[in-house]
């Protein structure tokens, strides 16, 4: 009798949770809408300044992406560092679980660069974005080729700026390139801004080249996607686009940059860039 007052209790209960509906797991699946969404940035706070260390946090059921402009995190939490003093807009991204996205954006304001920035993010896009042309002070060459190791600008095949109309036809002499803190992002234009292409673009200070000699030809690297800089192709390699070049000179004033032809040792072929600040 025992026995079976355990079995038909067993079975009861089999078929009550057999029937009774899972409610928080068919409520999970249901996706958040943006006002819904519970995600902040904050500062850091240094001796009563909001730094540029930014504490970012995603209490909400979704996957996390966190765009601030000069990267990127898929964390939930996290602490990122702007670049620049001001406003910066933090733009957070999630994936619900029905394969839906929903989006924020939050304005931050840096009052001080309490934390070491590389001085490369003002170089390149000043206090959020810079305009760079080609360089012909004093009639200097503005593109070429010269000397891998040896030249630092061109000193082979010279050509001028009033030339490049015929060697960059898209671009030409009055192109020029805007970079921007806003998505590390990179525009090349013409002059009337009728033909444009836009990608992004980052760079590594670690990445130097030596002469052979001791000395540095190459501060470090500039990388570039799905766009060049301005005449970025290969003469000689059927006009292939070039997404990394040697930095050999960057300042607020000028930007100069090489690359050589595959396989090229000391004095081998090698193209040069010259910019400058508009």
């Amino acid at each position: 009798m025992k026995k079976s007052i355990i079995y038909l209790s067993i079975l009861a209960l089999a078929v009550f949770y057999a029937c009774s509906p899972i409610e928080d797991r068919d409520s999970n699946d249901m996706p958040i809408s943006a006002d819904e969404l519970d995600v902040s940035a904050t500062p850091v706070v240094i001796n009563g300044k909001n730094s540029n260390k930014v504490v970012v946090s995603n209490h909400s059921p979704v996957l996390s992406e966190w765009d601030y402009g000069v990267g990127k995190t898929t964390k939930s939490e996290d602490t990122v560092t702007l670049v620049v003093v001001g406003t910066t807009t933090i733009k957070f991204t999630g994936l619900n679980p029905d394969g839906s996205y929903v989006s924020k954006e939050i304005d931050v304001n840096v009052e001080e660069l309490s934390f070491p920035v590389a001085p490369e993010w003002g170089y390149l896009c000043g206090s959020g974005e810079k305009t760079w042309v080609w360089d012909d002070t004093d009639g200097q060459a503005v593109w070429g080729n010269g000397g891998y190791l040896g030249c630092y600008a061109p000193c082979w095949w010279l050509v001028a700026k009033a030339d490049m109309d015929g060697q960059d036809p898209d671009y030409g002499g009055d192109g020029k390139m805007i970079f921007s803190l806003n998505g590390a992002s990179l525009t090349k234009s013409n002059a009337s801004g009728s033909n444009q292409e836009v990608g992004s673009f980052s760079f590594n200070m670690s990445k130097t080249t030596d002469d052979g000699n001791g000395n540095l030809w190459g501060k470090g690297k500039l990388n570039t996607k799905n766009v060049t800089v301005l005449a970025g192709f290969q003469p000689n390699g059927g006009g292939a686009p070039v997404y990394e070049y040697d930095i050999l000179q960057l300042d607020d004033e000028k930007m100069y940059l090489g690359w050589p032809e595959p396989g090229q040792g000391a004095w081998g072929t090698a193209w040069f860039w010259m910019f400058k600040k508009q």
